[in-house]
């Protein structure tokens, strides 16, 4: 059994702390996984393109220097911490119109993957590399922020296409979430240190990023509040 976050912003987005800082962070305060996900935002949207220019997205081009960054830390995570990294990414479809926008992890990913295809495409993509698919706070967050509705208003027919869907992202648990009964998940959403107080998940599995993964498909969880002690 190990807590985990599985949704964590660094540096390489719009997150606050380095992946290093991450690490430590996290492994310093007895966390058995983690995965940094950090926005990969649609490239040829208006949106998507504020975001490429105010450099808060990943991209093709810095997309091979982000994964050996994972990977580097996650040998040092494992030998100082015993702490699984798991490499992600949050594909981010942003819209003017909540309705429309779309937030998703892929989480155990290797390869990049174009981010303006259609969403049905890309979360086979992330099977298909062995990786999973998750629904980020696919309903309201219950704070004053853009949301992202796309996937929940379309739930019956993306179903499928999803491991997980976010049962919490930060503080707040989605009741909407646990009453549909279907394969849940609870995150931060952690772009500062101290959104760390949220919902976690608790996976009954070794710790190693297979069996992690294959535990959160499996439903091999439950969620716990975690209120840090250090901050």
């Amino acid at each position: 059994m190990l807590i985990g976050d599985f949704h964590i912003h660094s540096s390489f987005s719009d997150g606050r702390l380095s992946i290093s800082e991450l690490v430590d962070f996290y492994g310093s305060r007895g966390f058995g996984a983690i995965a940094i996900t950090d926005h990969l935002c649609e490239e040829r949207t208006l949106l998507g393109k504020a975001a490429s220019y105010l450099e808060k997205t990943l991209s093709e081009q810095t997309f091979p220097l982000y994964l050996e960054e994972i990977q580097e830390q996650a040998e040092r995570a494992w030998v100082k911490y015993k702490m699984v990294l798991i490499p992600g990414v949050e594909f981010t479809k942003n819209s003017f119109a909540h309705k429309d926008s779309a937030h998703f992890l892929g989480l155990g990913i290797s390869e990049f993957i174009d981010p303006d295809q259609d969403v049905v495409d890309i979360t086979r993509q992330i099977r298909e590399q062995g990786g999973i698919a998750i629904a980020a706070h696919p309903v309201s967050t219950r704070r004053f922020e853009p949301q992202t509705y796309y996937l929940w208003h379309n739930r019956h027919e993306l179903q499928p296409e999803f491991d997980a869907w976010e049962v919490a992202s930060g503080p707040h648990l989605f009741d909407e979430v646990i009453e549909s009964r279907m394969p849940f998940i609870a995150n931060s959403d952690l772009h500062h240190p101290l959104q760390v107080d949220s919902w976690k998940t608790v996976v009954h599995a070794p710790r190693h990023p297979g069996a992690i993964l294959q535990a959160i498909k499996q439903q091999r969880v439950d969620v716990r509040f975690y209120k840090d002690a250090k901050l």
